[in-house]
């Protein structure tokens, strides 16, 4: 190896304490390579998770910019070297990985390498990942590999790790999937049990203004605004199921983006000004931006919804450690400890349990006549 016991042992520690600090599991194969890569000083590093179609699912590099691998082309295919790891289940290591007999040959813009030390990830008898260096930075011996059987040693101890990280990661989407999911049956139990009782009482409400225009006009009129007071309130329950749906912008644009249009939507459906401004957040983990958008969104269906205000104001802002959500409306405010008493929450239950949820804080203030403000704090961002 070439780090002393002391610093390997840091080393070794600081690899599995980056592991185990992410949850997707994009983020976990790109702390595994990166790691892998520190940890015994190579130029290069990757990771593939196979799929069942002879390819990898996922495919993380380390050593690669950007320009080169757009340059390199298609996700590699399961073969030669890669394919051994993978279907006989061993570690291989190679003074030239060019000279074995069965290297197939890099894409034009491959980088070049040549001593090699790759070996499976395995959970119990699955392969889940194949995990390789090459280039070792040391001078090598004459026709023989730079990477060492101490080497070999220690990324071993490292993929039983990662092999424990990434099924951690796949366990939290899955589960992650399945709360969506039952998210889904669930807004689909209230839709059916809200909206279609509007549209029924709806649709009789016509019926009875339809038979009463020529009979008795004044009745059929109170009839029809009936008919538009039913429409307003299925709207609105309509709005307020879709509000909850994760949207699927989260996964690919982030919060800020996600807000942004969010909250353009609602100043163009509301007569009431709502606005958004944000500096300095970066990318949070998922279950925080998750939360932090149910948040906000709750925030707003109270302030557009029930205090009368012209104006709404979110905000999104790093703040020392954390990352500061806040929504300020202009209208009538109310007693926050009134409104326990009575019963009606106004949605503070759930925001103040997603918060606690990912680690953060909720303040609410508020006064009859004198606005609303929430405020949502979490670490990191």
């Amino acid at each position: 190896m070439s780090h002393g016991p002391r610093s390997g042992l840091s080393a070794v520690s600081s690899a599995l304490l980056a592991m185990s600090r992410h949850l997707e599991v994009r983020d976990v194969l790109k702390t595994i390579v990166a790691s892998a890569r520190e940890l015994l000083d190579a130029e290069y590093a990757a990771l593939g998770v196979p799929d069942d179609h002879g390819g990898f699912a996922q495919f993380v590099v380390d050593g690669v910019s950007d320009a080169q691998w757009k340059a390199i082309g298609p996700l590699p295919r399961q073969h030669g070297i890669l394919a051994a790891m993978l279907h006989e289940a061993k570690p291989e290591r190679l003074a030239d990985v060019r000279e074995d007999p069965r290297f197939e040959g890099w894409p034009a813009a491959h980088p070049d390498m040549s001593d090699f030390l790759g070996l499976p990830i395995r959970d119990g008898d699955e392969i889940i990942g194949a995990l390789f260096l090459a280039n070792k930075r040391c001078p090598k011996p004459e026709g023989g590999c730079g990477f060492t059987p101490e080497d070999e040693e220690l990324l071993t101890i490292l993929a039983q790790h990662a092999a424990i990280a990434l099924t951690n990661a796949r366990l939290y989407e899955r589960s992650r999937e399945l709360t969506i999911a039952e998210e889904r049956s669930r807004l689909a139990h209230e839709l059916h049990d809200a909206v279609s009782q509007k549209l029924f009482s709806l649709r009789l409400t016509a019926q009875a203004a339809a038979a009463l225009v020529d009979r008795d006009p004044s009745r059929a009129k109170g009839e029809l605004q009936q008919v538009a007071a039913l429409a307003a309130e299925a709207a609105d329950e309509l709005r307020a199921a879709v509000v909850e749906l994760r949207p699927a912008a989260l996964d690919e644009d982030g919060l800020v983006a996600t807000l942004r249009t969010h909250i353009q939507v609602l100043d163009r459906a509301h007569t009431a000004r709502v606005t958004f401004d944000s500096h300095g957040v970066r990318a949070l983990p998922a279950a925080q931006e998750e939360a932090m958008l149910r948040v906000a969104q709750e925030a707003l269906h109270n302030a557009l919804r029930h205090s009368g205000g012209s104006r709404v104001d979110v905000t999104l802002v790093k703040c020392g450690p954390g990352v500061v959500l806040r929504v300020t409306d202009d209208g009538s405010g109310f007693e926050p400890a009134s409104t326990r008493r009575a019963g009606r929450h106004l949605g503070l239950v759930s925001m103040r349990d997603r918060t606690s949820g990912v680690g953060g804080t909720l303040t609410v203030e508020s006064a009859p006549g004198k606005g609303t403000t929430i405020e949502m704090e979490v670490p990191g961002g």
